[in-house]
């Protein structure tokens, strides 16, 4: 996946992380999206990452970024969209496999369990990790609810 057009968004627990990974896919040539928050003060994390979904859905955006303390709340918010394949990573390889496996276009970072040089590390993994297809296709074709 070569991604372009990236859509982020969490709540305040993730608000740092969000910020400072603006930055850095900005000026690696990224367009980032941020949906929110847009600062730390305590928020209600489906406000910001419903739009996100949303913009992937309506291809506004190719995949999405859903930071929060746990990660758990963005995500199940992003799997009620049928489109949308959420996943929470807390290791590199986690995003990897993730895309290579699922084909995810959304990863969820729980950042009150690691630091952010892993956060990055995962979001690059994530966003430079295709998807396998192959046996993979079939098995991703059967996650969307009939």
């Amino acid at each position: 996946m070569m991604v372009k057009k990236i859509a982020i968004g969490g709540d305040h627990a993730g608000f740092e992380y969000k910020s400072r990974l603006i930055d850095i896919l900005t000026a690696e040539g990224y367009e980032v999206k941020d949906f929110g928050p847009f600062s730390d003060a305590s928020c209600d994390y489906p406000d910001f990452v419903h739009p996100v979904a949303q913009s992937i859905v309506n291809k506004e955006n190719e995949c999405g970024i859903i930071i929060c303390g746990s990660a758990n709340g963005v995500n199940m918010v992003a799997n009620k969209y049928q489109e949308i394949r959420s996943a929470i990573a807390w290791e590199p390889e986690l995003a990897e496999l993730t895309r290579q496996h699922n084909n995810a276009n959304v990863i969820a970072i729980p950042a009150r369990f690691l630091d952010f040089e892993k956060a990055e590390s995962i979001v690059k993994a994530f966003l430079t990790t295709e998807f396998e297809g192959g046996r993979h296709q079939n098995r991703v074709d059967k996650i969307a609810a009939c």
